[in-house]
C-alpha cells in the first residue's frame, strides 16, 4: 500500500473553497483528495523560481502547493483562477 500524504490548507484556500459554487468546490476537493494518494499527479507542474512549489490545474483554476517529502505533507498555499494565480507567491 502506498503512503498517504496529509493535505493541509492555508487560510486563503479555505476561504476560497467556502465561496466558490458547489460544482467547482466539488472538482477542487476531488483534486485535493487526489493529492493525498499522489502529490505529483499527471498534469502537475513544478513552478520555476521556487524550490518546492507545484501547481495542478482544475479547469481555469490553479491549486498551488508545497510538498514536504520527509513528513508526507502537502501544504496548499493558494487556490485561484488562472488570471490571479501566482501573484502572491
Amino acid at each position: 500500500m502506498a503512503d498517504t500524504w496529509q493535505v493541509l490548507l492555508a487560510r486563503q484556500p479555505e476561504k476560497i473553497l467556502a465561496k466558490v459554487p458547489a460544482e467547482l468546490r466539488r472538482r477542487l476537493l476531488d483534486a485535493l483528495h487526489e493529492l493525498r494518494a499522489n502529490p505529483q499527479p499527471v498534469g502537475c507542474t513544478k513552478l520555476k523560481g521556487h524550490e518546492n512549489l507545484y501547481r495542478v490545474r482544475v479547469g481555469d483554476w490553479r491549486i498551488t502547493y508545497a510538498k514536504e517529502n520527509a513528513t508526507l505533507i502537502v501544504l496548499v498555499v493558494e487556490i485561484a483562477p488562472r488570471g490571479g494565480a501566482y501573484r502572491r507567491l
